[in-house]
Protein backbone atom coordinates (compact mmCIF):
# COMPACT_ATOMS: atom_id res chain seq x y z
CA UNK A 1 0.00 0.00 0.00
CA UNK A 2 2.81 2.31 0.87
CA UNK A 3 4.57 1.64 -2.46
CA UNK A 4 1.40 2.45 -4.37
CA UNK A 5 1.01 5.75 -2.55
CA UNK A 6 4.63 6.61 -3.23
CA UNK A 7 4.15 5.85 -6.93
CA UNK A 8 1.04 8.03 -7.13
CA UNK A 9 2.87 10.85 -5.44
CA UNK A 10 5.76 10.56 -7.95
CA UNK A 11 3.48 10.69 -11.05
CA UNK A 12 3.16 14.49 -11.24
CA UNK A 13 6.95 14.78 -11.22
CA UNK A 14 7.23 12.30 -14.11
CA UNK A 15 4.62 14.21 -16.10
CA UNK A 16 6.58 17.41 -15.61
CA UNK A 17 9.63 15.71 -17.16
CA UNK A 18 7.72 14.26 -20.13
CA UNK A 19 5.58 17.30 -21.01
CA UNK A 20 8.36 19.49 -22.48
CA UNK A 21 9.36 16.68 -24.85
CA UNK A 22 5.75 16.16 -25.92
CA UNK A 23 5.24 19.89 -26.40
CA UNK A 24 8.41 20.11 -28.51
CA UNK A 25 7.17 17.38 -30.87
CA UNK A 26 3.74 18.98 -31.05
CA UNK A 27 5.26 22.32 -31.93
CA UNK A 28 7.15 20.87 -34.90
CA UNK A 29 5.44 21.63 -38.18
CA UNK A 30 5.54 19.44 -41.27
CA UNK A 31 5.80 22.61 -43.37
CA UNK A 32 8.81 23.78 -41.41
CA UNK A 33 10.42 20.34 -41.56
CA UNK A 34 9.97 20.32 -45.32
CA UNK A 35 11.47 23.81 -45.55
CA UNK A 36 14.53 22.75 -43.55
CA UNK A 37 15.02 19.68 -45.73
CA UNK A 38 14.72 21.80 -48.87
CA UNK A 39 17.24 24.51 -47.90
CA UNK A 40 19.70 22.75 -45.59
CA UNK A 41 22.18 22.14 -48.41
CA UNK A 42 22.41 25.75 -49.58
CA UNK A 43 22.62 26.90 -45.94
CA UNK A 44 25.64 24.64 -45.32
CA UNK A 45 27.25 25.66 -48.61
CA UNK A 46 26.91 29.34 -47.72
CA UNK A 47 28.29 28.65 -44.24
CA UNK A 48 31.38 27.11 -45.82
CA UNK A 49 31.69 30.01 -48.26
CA UNK A 50 31.02 32.98 -45.99
CA UNK A 51 31.17 31.84 -42.35
CA UNK A 52 27.51 32.52 -41.50
CA UNK A 53 26.23 29.62 -39.32
CA UNK A 54 23.83 27.36 -41.20
CA UNK A 55 21.57 27.26 -38.15
CA UNK A 56 21.21 31.06 -38.19
CA UNK A 57 20.48 31.18 -41.92
CA UNK A 58 17.87 28.41 -41.72
CA UNK A 59 16.19 29.99 -38.67
CA UNK A 60 16.10 33.41 -40.34
CA UNK A 61 14.61 31.88 -43.49
CA UNK A 62 11.97 30.05 -41.49
CA UNK A 63 11.05 33.17 -39.55
CA UNK A 64 11.24 35.77 -42.34
CA UNK A 65 9.38 33.74 -44.99
CA UNK A 66 7.01 31.82 -42.74
CA UNK A 67 8.67 28.59 -43.90
CA UNK A 68 8.40 29.67 -47.53
CA UNK A 69 4.66 30.46 -47.35
CA UNK A 70 4.86 34.26 -47.41
CA UNK A 71 3.77 36.22 -50.48
CA UNK A 72 7.30 37.59 -50.88
CA UNK A 73 8.83 34.09 -50.83
CA UNK A 74 6.26 32.59 -53.17
CA UNK A 75 6.11 35.39 -55.74
CA UNK A 76 9.58 36.93 -55.56
CA UNK A 77 11.74 34.07 -54.17
CA UNK A 78 12.78 36.52 -51.45
CA UNK A 79 13.06 34.61 -48.16
CA UNK A 80 14.75 37.32 -46.07
CA UNK A 81 12.72 40.43 -46.82
CA UNK A 82 15.68 42.21 -48.50
CA UNK A 83 14.59 45.51 -50.02
CA UNK A 84 15.80 46.95 -53.31
CA UNK A 85 18.06 49.75 -52.11
CA UNK A 86 19.58 52.39 -54.36
CA UNK A 87 22.01 50.07 -56.21
CA UNK A 88 19.63 47.21 -57.07
CA UNK A 89 19.48 46.56 -60.84
CA UNK A 90 17.46 43.34 -60.88
CA UNK A 91 13.74 42.56 -60.89
CA UNK A 92 11.57 44.10 -58.20
CA UNK A 93 8.41 43.23 -56.32
CA UNK A 94 6.21 45.88 -54.63
CA UNK A 95 4.02 45.37 -51.58
CA UNK A 96 3.07 47.33 -48.47
CA UNK A 97 5.44 46.92 -45.54
CA UNK A 98 6.70 49.77 -43.36
CA UNK A 99 7.45 52.63 -45.76
CA UNK A 100 5.48 55.91 -45.66
CA UNK A 101 5.41 58.96 -47.87
CA UNK A 102 5.92 62.59 -46.78
CA UNK A 103 2.27 62.80 -45.76
CA UNK A 104 2.53 59.76 -43.51
CA UNK A 105 0.62 57.54 -45.87
CA UNK A 106 1.67 53.88 -46.15
CA UNK A 107 3.18 53.17 -49.54
CA UNK A 108 4.34 50.01 -51.28
CA UNK A 109 7.92 49.06 -50.58
CA UNK A 110 10.34 47.78 -53.24
CA UNK A 111 11.68 44.27 -52.58
CA UNK A 112 14.27 42.38 -54.56
CA UNK A 113 12.95 39.58 -56.75
CA UNK A 114 15.23 36.61 -57.40
CA UNK A 115 15.32 34.00 -60.14
CA UNK A 116 15.12 31.19 -57.59
CA UNK A 117 15.11 30.67 -53.85
CA UNK A 118 18.75 29.62 -53.66
CA UNK A 119 19.73 32.99 -55.10
CA UNK A 120 17.92 34.57 -52.17
CA UNK A 121 20.03 32.58 -49.68
CA UNK A 122 23.23 33.67 -51.45
CA UNK A 123 22.07 37.30 -51.56
CA UNK A 124 21.42 37.18 -47.80
CA UNK A 125 25.08 36.24 -47.25
CA UNK A 126 26.28 39.06 -49.48
CA UNK A 127 23.97 41.51 -47.69
CA UNK A 128 25.53 40.71 -44.31
CA UNK A 129 29.13 40.80 -45.50
CA UNK A 130 28.83 43.84 -47.77
CA UNK A 131 31.97 45.96 -47.07
CA UNK A 132 29.79 49.06 -47.02
CA UNK A 133 27.88 47.55 -44.08
CA UNK A 134 30.97 46.34 -42.20
CA UNK A 135 30.44 49.00 -39.53
CA UNK A 136 27.11 47.28 -38.73
CA UNK A 137 27.65 43.56 -39.34
CA UNK A 138 31.43 43.18 -39.45
CA UNK A 139 31.76 42.16 -35.81
CA UNK A 140 29.47 39.14 -36.40
CA UNK A 141 32.15 37.43 -38.49
CA UNK A 142 34.54 37.61 -35.54
CA UNK A 143 32.17 35.55 -33.38
CA UNK A 144 32.53 31.81 -32.90
CA UNK A 145 30.62 30.29 -35.86
CA UNK A 146 29.33 27.57 -33.51
CA UNK A 147 27.84 30.12 -31.12
CA UNK A 148 24.38 30.56 -32.62
CA UNK A 149 23.13 32.39 -29.48
CA UNK A 150 25.62 35.25 -29.79
CA UNK A 151 24.93 35.42 -33.54
CA UNK A 152 21.20 35.78 -32.84
CA UNK A 153 21.71 38.57 -30.31
CA UNK A 154 24.35 40.14 -32.55
CA UNK A 155 21.85 40.50 -35.41
CA UNK A 156 19.49 42.34 -33.07
CA UNK A 157 22.32 44.57 -31.85
CA UNK A 158 23.30 45.40 -35.46
CA UNK A 159 19.74 46.55 -36.18
CA UNK A 160 18.86 43.74 -38.61
CA UNK A 161 15.32 43.49 -37.21
CA UNK A 162 13.10 45.84 -35.23
CA UNK A 163 11.28 43.08 -33.32
CA UNK A 164 12.73 43.09 -29.77
CA UNK A 165 12.06 39.33 -29.48
CA UNK A 166 13.94 38.55 -32.71
CA UNK A 167 16.94 36.78 -31.04
CA UNK A 168 14.71 34.59 -28.87
CA UNK A 169 12.61 33.63 -31.91
CA UNK A 170 15.70 32.49 -33.80
CA UNK A 171 17.07 30.55 -30.83
CA UNK A 172 13.71 28.86 -30.28
CA UNK A 173 13.61 27.62 -33.91
CA UNK A 174 17.23 26.45 -33.79
CA UNK A 175 16.69 24.40 -30.66
CA UNK A 176 13.24 23.12 -31.60
CA UNK A 177 14.54 21.60 -34.87
CA UNK A 178 18.11 21.04 -33.68
CA UNK A 179 19.41 23.23 -36.48
CA UNK A 180 22.72 23.57 -34.65
CA UNK A 181 23.66 20.13 -35.97
CA UNK A 182 24.08 21.68 -39.43
CA UNK A 183 26.79 23.98 -38.03
CA UNK A 184 28.98 20.87 -37.74
CA UNK A 185 28.05 19.54 -41.18
CA UNK A 186 29.68 19.92 -44.57
CA UNK A 187 28.09 20.01 -47.98
CA UNK A 188 28.78 16.31 -48.48
CA UNK A 189 27.72 14.72 -45.17
CA UNK A 190 24.34 16.23 -44.38
CA UNK A 191 22.15 13.61 -42.74
CA UNK A 192 18.85 12.79 -44.37
CA UNK A 193 15.97 13.13 -41.85
CA UNK A 194 14.89 9.85 -40.32
CA UNK A 195 11.30 10.16 -41.53
CA UNK A 196 12.46 10.48 -45.12
CA UNK A 197 14.73 7.43 -44.78
CA UNK A 198 11.93 5.37 -43.28
CA UNK A 199 9.67 6.00 -46.27
CA UNK A 200 12.42 5.05 -48.73
CA UNK A 201 12.35 8.49 -50.35
CA UNK A 202 15.81 10.03 -50.68
CA UNK A 203 17.02 13.45 -51.73
CA UNK A 204 19.65 14.41 -54.30
CA UNK A 205 20.28 17.97 -55.49
CA UNK A 206 16.97 18.88 -53.83
CA UNK A 207 15.16 16.31 -55.97
CA UNK A 208 13.40 13.37 -54.35
CA UNK A 209 14.02 9.84 -55.65
CA UNK A 210 13.69 6.19 -54.72
CA UNK A 211 15.95 3.21 -55.35
CA UNK A 212 14.26 0.37 -57.22
CA UNK A 213 14.02 -2.90 -55.28
CA UNK A 214 14.18 -6.36 -56.81
CA UNK A 215 11.14 -7.18 -58.95
CA UNK A 216 9.58 -3.74 -58.47
CA UNK A 217 7.68 -2.34 -61.45
CA UNK A 218 7.02 1.28 -62.31
CA UNK A 219 3.42 0.89 -61.20
CA UNK A 220 4.60 -0.52 -57.87
CA UNK A 221 6.82 2.53 -57.39
CA UNK A 222 3.98 4.87 -58.33
CA UNK A 223 1.73 3.32 -55.65
CA UNK A 224 4.50 3.40 -53.06
CA UNK A 225 5.38 7.08 -53.49
CA UNK A 226 1.91 8.30 -54.55
CA UNK A 227 3.16 9.78 -57.83
CA UNK A 228 1.41 8.95 -61.10
CA UNK A 229 3.08 6.69 -63.64
CA UNK A 230 2.75 9.42 -66.26
CA UNK A 231 4.71 11.84 -64.09
CA UNK A 232 7.40 9.27 -63.33
CA UNK A 233 7.88 8.74 -67.06
CA UNK A 234 8.16 12.48 -67.65
CA UNK A 235 10.74 12.91 -64.84
CA UNK A 236 13.05 10.06 -65.95
CA UNK A 237 14.63 10.26 -69.41
CA UNK A 238 15.18 6.53 -69.96
CA UNK A 239 11.71 5.39 -68.86
CA UNK A 240 9.32 5.43 -71.82
CA UNK A 241 6.35 3.25 -70.82
CA UNK A 242 4.65 1.75 -67.80
CA UNK A 243 5.64 -1.83 -68.69
CA UNK A 244 9.34 -1.12 -68.95
CA UNK A 245 11.56 -3.22 -66.70
CA UNK A 246 13.79 -1.21 -64.38
CA UNK A 247 16.96 -2.74 -63.00
CA UNK A 248 17.33 -3.25 -59.28
CA UNK A 249 19.29 -0.40 -57.67
CA UNK A 250 18.36 2.18 -60.34
CA UNK A 251 17.24 5.64 -59.25
CA UNK A 252 13.75 6.78 -60.16
CA UNK A 253 13.20 10.49 -59.62
CA UNK A 254 9.90 11.66 -58.21
CA UNK A 255 10.34 15.27 -59.34
CA UNK A 256 11.86 16.95 -62.39
CA UNK A 257 15.65 17.04 -62.23
CA UNK A 258 17.34 20.41 -61.81
CA UNK A 259 18.80 22.49 -64.62
CA UNK A 260 22.15 22.52 -62.82
CA UNK A 261 23.90 21.04 -59.82
CA UNK A 262 23.41 23.00 -56.59
CA UNK A 263 26.32 21.48 -54.72
CA UNK A 264 29.88 22.76 -54.47
CA UNK A 265 31.14 20.62 -57.31
CA UNK A 266 31.19 22.42 -60.66
CA UNK A 267 32.74 19.75 -62.89
CA UNK A 268 32.61 15.97 -63.08
CA UNK A 269 35.56 13.93 -64.41
CA UNK A 270 34.37 11.11 -66.66
CA UNK A 271 35.32 7.65 -65.40
CA UNK A 272 35.73 4.48 -67.44
CA UNK A 273 32.36 3.23 -68.67
CA UNK A 274 30.43 6.35 -67.59
CA UNK A 275 27.88 7.93 -69.90
CA UNK A 276 26.17 11.30 -69.91
CA UNK A 277 23.04 9.59 -68.58
CA UNK A 278 25.00 8.13 -65.65
CA UNK A 279 26.24 11.62 -64.80
CA UNK A 280 22.73 13.02 -65.13
CA UNK A 281 21.45 10.41 -62.67
CA UNK A 282 24.32 10.93 -60.24
CA UNK A 283 23.77 14.69 -59.89
CA UNK A 284 20.01 14.88 -60.61
CA UNK A 285 20.63 17.27 -63.51
CA UNK A 286 18.48 17.10 -66.65
CA UNK A 287 20.27 15.16 -69.38
CA UNK A 288 19.31 17.69 -72.06
CA UNK A 289 20.84 20.51 -70.00
CA UNK A 290 24.08 18.56 -69.55
CA UNK A 291 24.36 18.16 -73.31
CA UNK A 292 23.68 21.85 -73.99
CA UNK A 293 25.97 23.14 -71.23
CA UNK A 294 28.86 21.05 -72.59
CA UNK A 295 28.15 21.76 -76.29
CA UNK A 296 27.40 18.12 -77.08
CA UNK A 297 24.75 16.66 -79.34
CA UNK A 298 22.27 14.12 -78.00
CA UNK A 299 23.87 10.68 -77.94
CA UNK A 300 27.49 11.87 -77.98
CA UNK A 301 29.68 10.50 -75.20
CA UNK A 302 32.83 12.17 -73.81
CA UNK A 303 36.17 10.41 -73.44
CA UNK A 304 37.46 9.14 -70.13
CA UNK A 305 39.03 11.90 -67.94
CA UNK A 306 37.20 14.69 -69.82
CA UNK A 307 35.51 17.38 -67.67
CA UNK A 308 31.71 17.73 -67.74
CA UNK A 309 30.32 21.03 -66.46
CA UNK A 310 27.43 20.56 -64.03
CA UNK A 311 26.15 24.13 -63.61
CA UNK A 312 26.53 27.62 -64.97
CA UNK A 313 27.00 28.84 -68.53
CA UNK A 314 28.16 26.77 -71.50
CA UNK A 315 31.75 25.62 -71.79
CA UNK A 316 33.98 27.35 -74.33
CA UNK A 317 35.14 24.10 -75.96
CA UNK A 318 33.24 20.82 -76.05
CA UNK A 319 34.97 17.80 -74.46
CA UNK A 320 36.68 15.29 -76.72
CA UNK A 321 34.40 12.50 -77.87
CA UNK A 322 34.79 8.81 -77.27
CA UNK A 323 33.86 8.13 -80.92
CA UNK A 324 36.85 10.16 -82.13
CA UNK A 325 39.28 8.18 -80.02
CA UNK A 326 41.28 5.93 -82.35
CA UNK A 327 42.96 2.77 -81.16
CA UNK A 328 46.67 3.05 -81.91
CA UNK A 329 48.63 -0.06 -82.93
CA UNK A 330 52.39 -0.42 -82.85
CA UNK A 331 52.75 -1.59 -86.43
CA UNK A 332 56.54 -1.36 -86.58
CA UNK A 333 58.56 0.11 -89.42
CA UNK A 334 57.63 -2.54 -91.99
CA UNK A 335 53.97 -3.37 -91.25
CA UNK A 336 52.32 -4.22 -94.59
CA UNK A 337 49.27 -2.14 -95.48
CA UNK A 338 46.62 -2.59 -98.15
CA UNK A 339 45.69 0.34 -100.44
CA UNK A 340 42.69 1.10 -98.19
CA UNK A 341 44.97 1.54 -95.18
CA UNK A 342 44.10 -1.73 -93.43
CA UNK A 343 46.67 -4.27 -92.33
CA UNK A 344 47.63 -6.89 -94.93
CA UNK A 345 47.06 -10.14 -93.04
CA UNK A 346 48.32 -12.41 -95.86
CA UNK A 347 51.56 -14.28 -95.24
CA UNK A 348 54.43 -12.58 -97.12
CA UNK A 349 56.52 -14.47 -99.66
CA UNK A 350 59.68 -16.12 -98.43
CA UNK A 351 61.87 -13.61 -100.22
CA UNK A 352 60.08 -10.28 -100.32
CA UNK A 353 63.20 -8.16 -99.98
CA UNK A 354 63.42 -5.55 -102.74
CA UNK A 355 66.61 -5.67 -104.81
CA UNK A 356 69.40 -3.39 -103.75
CA UNK A 357 69.76 -0.51 -106.22
CA UNK A 358 72.97 -0.71 -108.24
CA UNK A 359 74.76 1.67 -110.56
CA UNK A 360 73.73 1.42 -114.23
CA UNK A 361 75.67 -1.18 -116.18
CA UNK A 362 76.56 -0.46 -119.77
CA UNK A 363 74.79 -3.06 -121.92
CA UNK A 364 77.09 -5.32 -123.94
CA UNK A 365 77.48 -4.71 -127.66
CA UNK A 366 75.69 -7.01 -130.09
CA UNK A 367 77.72 -8.22 -133.04
CA UNK A 368 75.71 -8.63 -136.22
CA UNK A 369 76.74 -9.54 -139.72
CA UNK A 370 75.93 -6.72 -142.12
CA UNK A 371 73.82 -7.57 -145.11
CA UNK A 372 75.17 -7.50 -148.64
CA UNK A 373 74.83 -4.17 -150.38
CA UNK A 374 71.93 -3.66 -152.75
CA UNK A 375 74.27 -3.14 -155.70
CA UNK A 376 75.29 -6.82 -155.58
CA UNK A 377 78.75 -6.20 -154.11
CA UNK A 378 80.40 -8.47 -151.64
CA UNK A 379 79.41 -8.39 -147.96
CA UNK A 380 81.98 -6.39 -145.93
CA UNK A 381 84.45 -8.44 -143.97
CA UNK A 382 84.15 -6.21 -140.84
CA UNK A 383 81.05 -6.79 -138.64
CA UNK A 384 79.00 -3.88 -137.18
CA UNK A 385 78.73 -3.64 -133.38
CA UNK A 386 75.47 -2.06 -132.11
CA UNK A 387 75.10 -1.05 -128.44
CA UNK A 388 71.44 -1.42 -127.25
CA UNK A 389 70.99 0.23 -123.83
CA UNK A 390 67.65 -1.57 -123.28
CA UNK A 391 69.22 -5.01 -123.53
CA UNK A 392 69.82 -6.65 -120.13
CA UNK A 393 73.48 -6.82 -119.22
CA UNK A 394 75.32 -10.02 -119.95
CA UNK A 395 77.08 -11.92 -117.15
CA UNK A 396 80.48 -10.57 -116.32
CA UNK A 397 83.22 -12.61 -118.02
CA UNK A 398 85.41 -14.84 -115.87
CA UNK A 399 89.05 -13.80 -115.72
CA UNK A 400 91.32 -15.85 -118.00
CA UNK A 401 94.96 -16.05 -118.64
CA UNK A 402 96.25 -13.54 -121.18
CA UNK A 403 96.25 -14.92 -124.71
CA UNK A 404 97.24 -13.63 -128.06
CA UNK A 405 94.72 -11.35 -129.69
CA UNK A 406 92.16 -13.28 -131.79
CA UNK A 407 89.88 -11.77 -134.41
CA UNK A 408 86.18 -11.79 -133.53
CA UNK A 409 84.34 -14.92 -134.54
CA UNK A 410 81.56 -14.26 -137.01
CA UNK A 411 78.72 -16.64 -137.70
CA UNK A 412 78.62 -17.17 -141.47
CA UNK A 413 74.89 -17.91 -141.28
CA UNK A 414 73.39 -15.31 -138.94
CA UNK A 415 70.00 -15.98 -137.42
CA UNK A 416 67.30 -13.32 -137.00
CA UNK A 417 67.98 -13.20 -133.22
CA UNK A 418 71.67 -13.55 -132.77
CA UNK A 419 72.96 -14.62 -129.39
CA UNK A 420 74.78 -12.02 -127.32
CA UNK A 421 78.50 -11.92 -127.72
CA UNK A 422 81.05 -11.33 -125.01
CA UNK A 423 81.16 -7.79 -123.71
CA UNK A 424 83.61 -5.53 -125.50
CA UNK A 425 84.65 -2.16 -124.11
CA UNK A 426 83.89 0.26 -126.98
CA UNK A 427 86.21 2.91 -125.62
CA UNK A 428 89.18 0.60 -125.88
CA UNK A 429 88.33 -0.65 -129.38
CA UNK A 430 91.45 -0.50 -131.50
CA UNK A 431 90.47 -2.71 -134.40
CA UNK A 432 88.52 -0.01 -136.29
CA UNK A 433 85.17 -1.81 -135.83
CA UNK A 434 82.23 0.72 -135.95
CA UNK A 435 80.19 0.95 -132.72
CA UNK A 436 76.55 2.15 -132.77
CA UNK A 437 74.24 3.39 -130.03
CA UNK A 438 70.44 3.16 -130.20
CA UNK A 439 68.86 6.39 -128.90
CA UNK A 440 66.22 6.05 -126.18
CA UNK A 441 63.67 8.67 -125.12
CA UNK A 442 65.17 11.54 -123.15
CA UNK A 443 68.77 11.11 -124.29
CA UNK A 444 70.84 14.00 -125.67
CA UNK A 445 73.97 14.22 -127.83
CA UNK A 446 75.86 15.56 -124.86
CA UNK A 447 74.88 12.65 -122.66
CA UNK A 448 75.78 10.10 -125.31
CA UNK A 449 79.11 11.81 -126.00
CA UNK A 450 80.02 11.70 -122.30
CA UNK A 451 79.09 8.03 -122.17
CA UNK A 452 81.48 7.11 -124.94
CA UNK A 453 84.20 9.61 -124.06
CA UNK A 454 83.93 11.67 -127.23
CA UNK A 455 82.90 15.25 -127.94
CA UNK A 456 79.54 16.36 -129.32
CA UNK A 457 81.23 17.61 -132.49
CA UNK A 458 82.91 14.22 -133.03
CA UNK A 459 79.53 12.49 -132.52
CA UNK A 460 77.84 14.80 -135.03
CA UNK A 461 80.70 14.32 -137.49
CA UNK A 462 80.49 10.53 -137.27
CA UNK A 463 76.77 10.64 -138.05
CA UNK A 464 76.68 13.55 -140.49
CA UNK A 465 74.42 15.61 -138.17
CA UNK A 466 74.05 19.35 -138.67
CA UNK A 467 71.91 19.98 -135.58
CA UNK A 468 71.63 18.72 -132.03
CA UNK A 469 68.13 17.21 -132.39
CA UNK A 470 67.91 13.42 -132.12
CA UNK A 471 64.95 11.03 -131.76
CA UNK A 472 64.33 7.78 -129.95
CA UNK A 473 65.18 4.74 -132.10
CA UNK A 474 67.97 6.44 -134.06
CA UNK A 475 71.22 4.48 -134.38
CA UNK A 476 74.22 6.72 -133.87
CA UNK A 477 77.76 5.68 -134.58
CA UNK A 478 79.87 6.41 -131.55
CA UNK A 479 83.24 4.84 -132.74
Amino acid sequence: MLNRLQTLAFLPFLLLLVMPSLNLKAQQSETQLSYINRFKDIAVQEMERTGIPASIKLAQGLLESNAGQSVLARRANNHFGIKCGGDWQGDSFFREDDDYDANGQLIKSCFRSYKNSDASFIAHSEFLRDPRKAFRYGFLFRLDPMDYRNWAYGLKQAGYATNPAYPESLISLIERYELFRYDNATAVDIDTPADIVASGILDNNDVRYVVVTKGESLEDIARRVEVSVRNLISYNERITNSQQEIAEGERVYLQPKRNGYRGKQKYHTVATGETMFNISQQYAVKLSNLYKRNRLSTGEEPRVNEKIKLRGCKVKDAPKLRSDEEETLDLGPSAPLLPNGQLDMEEPDEDNTPPTPTRPVTPPPVIVQPEAPNNGGNRPDVPIIIVDPNRPPAPAPQPTKPTTSQPPVVNPNPSPNPAPAPTTNPTNNTGGTPVYHTVVAGETLYGISRRYNITVDQLKSLNGLTQNTIQAGMQLRVK
